[in-house]
């Protein structure tokens, strides 16, 4: 097994086996090209499971998956989709460490004599049955709030401005962008990304200008694919309303606002 030494006798095997366990599982997942931020989160969050448990793999059961989702539960409100996610990434290193072709249980028999097993069933995980598992307590800004929250943020700029604060560009660079992820209903990587030259015309929507269409390049990637790319139309029919004292600056973003 590459990534555990062979011929050396061990101070402490079950931590050997453990560390070598991550490291394999870290180069499995980064040979499928998955996000290296992906990588790290699922094994830290395997890291706290064992901690949890206080086992190492070749030991862990059923019931330490229950266990710890209530306490995970009982220690402060999580969204389904964290907890499923919690229990997603506990599952996925056990079918790597069952998966014959790695060997794992082999080698832990011979050491230990026990092998892992996967843990994660049916009957103690969450199952993903639906597109949309937001709090139903949170909802969409009305065109009023919306306009409201527009408003104070171009307010921010001109007190930043009038105080002569070097730091009314930041303020404007951020108004401008709120203004760009709600015209096109854009995520935070994706607006973070955005150059001039991904707005483009559409012919049907002549009123926006060369604004009317966005290309984003830095779309949401899914299972170690690049970054998706897609043509987001403009949202709203028209920008938001500006009130005098900010209306020679609206005018200057709104092109590029939804």
């Amino acid at each position: 097994m590459s990534v555990l030494s062979s011929g050396v006798a061990h101070l402490d095997p079950q931590e050997a086996v453990w560390q070598a366990m991550l490291r394999g599982w870290r180069v499995q997942q980064g040979a499928r090209l998955l996000n290296q931020a992906t990588i790290e989160g699922r094994l830290g969050l395997v890291t706290r499971f064992m901690k949890f448990t206080g086992e190492y793999p070749w030991r862990w059961q059923p019931m330490d998956v229950e266990e710890w989702t209530s306490s995970l539960r009982a220690g402060g409100a999580r969204a389904h989709s964290t907890l499923r996610g919690y229990q997603n990434a506990v599952a996925l290193f056990c079918d790597y460490l069952v998966d014959p072709r790695y060997a794992w249980g082999q080698e832990c028999q011979c050491r230990f004599g026990t092998h892992p097993v996967q843990i994660c069933h049916e009957w103690n995980t969450a199952r993903h049955v639906s597109e949309f598992e937001a709090d139903p307590r949170v909802r969409p800004f009305t065109r009023e709030e919306l306009q409201r929250f527009f408003d104070y943020c171009d307010d921010r700029v001109d007190r930043a401005r009038a105080l002569g604060r070097k730091g009314w560009v930041a303020a404007f660079r951020d108004a401008t962008l709120f203004k760009v992820c709600y015209g096109f209903g854009l995520r935070r990587r994706e607006v973070a990304m955005l150059e001039v030259t991904d707005f483009h015309r559409n012919a049907k929507a002549p009123e926006f200008g060369g604004y009317s269409v966005c290309s984003v390049r830095w779309g949401k990637a899914a299972k170690g694919s690049p970054p998706r790319r897609r043509s987001v139309c403009r949202v709203f029919r028209r920008s938001p309303r500006c009130s005098p004292s900010t209306s020679t600056r609206c005018r200057s973003t709104s092109r590029g606002s939804g």
